[in-house]
């Protein structure tokens, strides 16, 4: 029996949708189509069972061996429509109760176009991948989609770890911090931005040292030279209450200048961020060396609350950038999962862990 939670259900309702529709429309900042750019669906590529399978479109489905050029099968284009709604339907009723859920009526329609796992079993890092008709050049690129779909709770951009932990020293001599983590009145109760802010009000300075891995600071100077400073004041206006969306904390940013830039004539804080989150979006995670090639080569799809289906690509970049920053927002994961949150000793120095973690606002 297929089992799947509602991100998972989401690729295949986008499997679906995309053969149905036979486009794919690019998205503005605000999640809208833009009618005159969108991208005729060929064919979706899948592995399954050790195949190569692709899904050709023209006037109907076909289902062809990759190896053998062989058609499997043939639907009519009406079909997978028809199963797009209903696993819409059912996402919307069943997801919100969270968790896993099954749909035995749409596994029997699955398994007869030889599908045979919710994801696609690809030595890719995409969820999809679509080969598309490309206006502009008139080539047809084998192009690997990420998913996100809007239909459940908000999903992770940036995942927590111990790699993405910002380590501050934090000074004042009037400070006293006992070994293992006990300073502070370290009570239950205390919640962890009470803890910082009330630290920073009593004029106690958090000096960022270094992340939880240098891979990660590695793979953030690839994007920035300065960003792993530009980031861990980020977490640390975060964790003192400023703000939690990222535009709300990139103002904060701007306002308090404390790299000093001359901001006079550019963004700057706004331009590495939103550059940040598309590297993230597109490829980079903080625990394994990032040479700036993106694992998603076609872009990002969004499955839309609505169940409208539409991508950011290359050449609507910006308004990926866009999207991204002002759908996003820093979050606070498990304090004892990631071992952050407590003032420690160290070196007869006093420091604090702070986690970052990147959602969407939905």
């Amino acid at each position: 029996m297929l089992t799947g939670n509602i991100g998972e259900w989401s690729e295949i309702y986008t499997f679906l949708r995309v053969l149905a529709e036979g486009e794919l429309y690019a998205a503005d900042d605000n999640l809208d189509k833009i009618k005159d750019i969108y991208y005729p669906i060929i064919s979706v590529i899948r592995e399954e069972s050790g195949k190569e399978l692709n899904y050709r479109r023209n006037g109907s489905i076909k289902i062809i061996d990759a190896e053998t050029d062989t058609v499997i099968s043939e639907l009519p284009v009406t079909t997978f429509s028809e199963h797009a709604n209903s696993l819409l339907n059912k996402i919307k009723n069943d997801g919100n109760e969270g968790g896993s859920f099954e749909f035995p009526e749409l596994e029997h329609f699955l398994k007869s176009i030889k599908i045979e796992r919710l994801k696609s079993r690809s030595t890719k890092k995409d969820d999809i991948t679509l080969v598309v008709h490309d206006y502009r050049t008139g080539l047809r690129p084998t192009l690997g989609f990420s998913i996100k779909s809007q239909l459940g709770g908000a999903s992770t951009l940036l995942n927590p770890g111990a790699a993405t932990n910002f380590t501050y020293k934090v000074t004042n001599d009037r400070m006293v911090v006992k070994e293992g983590g006990e300073a502070y009145g370290e009570s239950e109760e205390m919640k962890l931005k009470q803890k910082v802010s009330s630290k920073a009000e009593e004029g106690y300075s958090f000096v960022f040292e270094d992340t939880g891995n240098p891979v990660f600071t590695s793979n953030l100077r690839m994007i920035d030279s300065l960003l792993p400073e530009i980031l861990s004041y980020l977490v640390l206006y975060y964790y003192m209450g400023k703000g939690s969306t990222i535009k709300t904390l990139t103002e904060v940013l701007r306002n308090e200048n404390p790299l000093k830039f001359d901001l006079s004539d550019q963004r700057f804080y706004e331009h590495k961020i939103k550059s940040f989150l598309m590297d993230v979006a597109l490829g980079m995670t903080p625990a394994k060396v990032w040479e700036g090639n993106y694992l998603a080569s076609g872009g990002y799809i969004i499955v839309r609350d609505d169940g409208e289906i539409v991508c950011y690509h290359i050449y609507n970049i910006d308004q990926f950038k866009e999207y991204l920053f002002n759908s996003t927002k820093l979050d606070t994961p498990s304090t004892s999962r990631y071992g952050y949150g407590n003032f420690y000793n160290e070196s007869e120095e006093t420091k604090i862990k702070l986690n970052l973690q990147i959602r969407f606002n939905k």
